[in-house]
């Protein structure tokens, strides 16, 4: 696995390089291919605690953590704990869609809703996805600044608009921070 480990209000000594190549270099047991993976590593210090961000892309899906913690060490177990429990979702989701569509061909069956690992990790127990409301509404022309207006007026954590500058659907959210974040279609 090839590294690109940068740091933002912190310098990145020998040691925690080690320390993260040594811990997240473990998750390249899940990884099937001989092509090397690069993983993105991002540590920064705000406030007196430090933020670890990883993303490692696996052909076709990103897999992405981030933790903050007041010792940049733990941040960093944390990270790869978070990393490997979704890596094992993945793979978990990826085999049982396989088993699923191969008994329905073979037995001429319709394919039954896909199970997923719960979010601690845990594979004995399935739940299934269960959508229980569907919610239609008109999308109405606005800007950026009206969503966000109209998504605090809601106390919704997101709001769904036509944005009249691109006039594309869009969804403006409330970030962890505080502050605002806009999604836009390519």
């Amino acid at each position: 696995m090839k590294f690109n480990i940068r740091g933002e209000n912190i310098q990145v000594t020998e040691a925690l390089r080690e320390y993260v190549e040594k811990k997240v270099g473990r998750l390249e047991k899940y990884f099937e291919s001989t092509q090397p993976t690069d993983a993105q590593v991002t540590m920064r210090v705000h406030r007196g605690e430090g933020t670890i961000e990883v993303t490692i892309p696996l052909g076709g899906v990103i897999i992405r953590a981030e933790e903050t913690h007041e010792d940049m060490y733990a941040a960093i177990d944390l990270v790869v704990e978070k990393l490997e429990r979704q890596i094992r979702k993945h793979k978990t989701k990826l085999m049982r869609k396989l088993r699923i569509d191969s008994a329905s061909k073979a037995g001429g069956r319709e394919s039954q809703p896909v199970a997923v690992a719960l979010a601690d990790g845990s594979d004995e127990e399935d739940v299934y996805i269960d959508i229980v409301r569907t919610k239609r509404f008109d999308l109405k022309p606005m800007d950026t600044h009206e969503a966000v207006m109209q998504m605090d007026m809601l106390g919704h954590n997101f709001f769904v608009f036509q944005n009249t500058d691109t006039n594309d659907v869009s969804v403006v959210y409330r970030r962890n921070d505080g502050r605002y974040g806009l999604i836009e279609p390519k």
